[in-house]
């Protein structure tokens, strides 16, 4: 078949389109024929080698597979060949402390699709069936491939961890991201008021199509002080925080008394300037969020499936030119979710 593959770490001329052997199906396992493949800033870090993220060598990225059904393990009872579905983003071993209390997405033998295993940049994928998510009949593959990963975490990061409530003000960052456009529809579905952050007028536009209802170019403006103006110096009560390094410091100052910074990334930068006195004075609460839990994935996959929440597609790349698509995504032209498609 063919994939894209690296077999060293580092810079986007490493990503291959190559042919590769066809993955072996076991007896509990799905056979996928994909069909789209969403793009993700942790694709770019595995191929870079970058934040902590080693995958092993060779390596197929992609964490997003949809497609259909193309052969079933003999043990496999649920599914039919050609059926449309959704690969889940983790396999878990449903043993572990974190498992048996429905924390899966913290599982101490977690394998991530495309980080820790071969993922979807490929036509064909292999896993175990019970990941699994139907894909409805109405649903194109490309929306079905943007969806869990953005949907996923930004439900773990407001309904979970940071407790949104109807009636808060929530500041989302980088709203022309992925996960800033999910933040925005998830905040706004639990009733909150929403500040969105882009680096254009186009995309402040779209973020209030989407129901944000201030926007902040952060280029021209201090978004801090922008916030303090909007909420006539009160502040927020959430901060959806994906950026890292240079919006650190003031995404803290931006939040009102006993507010809550819920962070889930850092793409310019791991480390950030804390102002301990103000966690403490104004009884801050700093939140950590990684990933998303199977159970949540199921929730989020039907607010999808009923287009309460919908992906925003910014553009299709075909499989051969996903170095293509990760410099798109590196340049941050986009708005909503790049795709590869077969």
């Amino acid at each position: 078949m063919k994939a894209i593959v690296f077999h060293k770490r580092g810079g986007l001329e490493n990503l291959k389109y190559a042919d590769v052997p066809m993955p072996q199906v076991g007896a509990r396992d799905a056979l996928i024929k994909i069909r789209a493949c969403g793009l993700n800033h942790l694709d770019i870090f595995t191929r870079e080698g970058s934040h902590g993220v080693h995958a092993p060598l060779p390596h197929i990225g992609g964490l997003e597979p949809a497609g259909e059904i193309a052969e079933l393990g003999s043990d496999v009872r649920d599914w039919r060949v050609g059926d449309r579905v959704l690969v889940g983003s983790a396999i878990t071993c449903g043993a572990c402390e974190f498992c048996a209390r429905g924390s899966d997405n913290l599982c101490t033998r977690r394998k991530v699709i495309g980080v820790n295993i071969p993922g979807g940049f490929a036509e064909y994928i292999c896993v175990p069936a019970s990941i699994l998510l139907p894909i409805p009949d109405a649903m194109s593959f490309v929306d079905a491939a943007a969806s869990p990963t953005a949907f996923g975490t930004a439900w773990h990061m407001l309904v979970s961890r940071a407790a949104i409530a109807g009636g808060e003000w929530v500041l989302i960052h980088a709203a022309g991201s992925n996960v800033g456009v999910a933040g925005i529809q998830v905040a706004k579905h639990f009733g909150a008021r929403v500040i969105a952050t882009a680096s254009t007028a186009e995309k402040l536009a779209k973020a209030k199509e989407l129901g944000a209802d201030f926007v902040i170019n952060y280029v021209e403006n201090n978004f801090q002080h922008a916030v303090m103006q909007i909420t006539d110096n009160r502040g927020v009560d959430v901060v959806f925080e994906h950026v890292g390094t240079t919006t650190w410091e003031r995404s803290i100052a931006a939040l009102h008394p006993t507010g809550r910074l819920v962070t889930c990334g850092s793409t310019t930068g791991r480390w950030g300037n804390t102002d301990i006195w103000s966690v403490f004075f104004k009884q801050i609460s700093i939140l950590g969020s990684f990933a998303f839990s199977s159970a949540e994935m199921r929730a989020v996959w039907q607010l999808v499936a009923q287009k309460i929440f919908n992906p925003v597609i910014d553009r299709a790349f075909p499989l051969a030119e996903t170095a293509a698509a990760q410099k798109y995504l590196q340049d941050r032209k986009q708005f909503g979710k790049v795709v590869v498609v077969n």
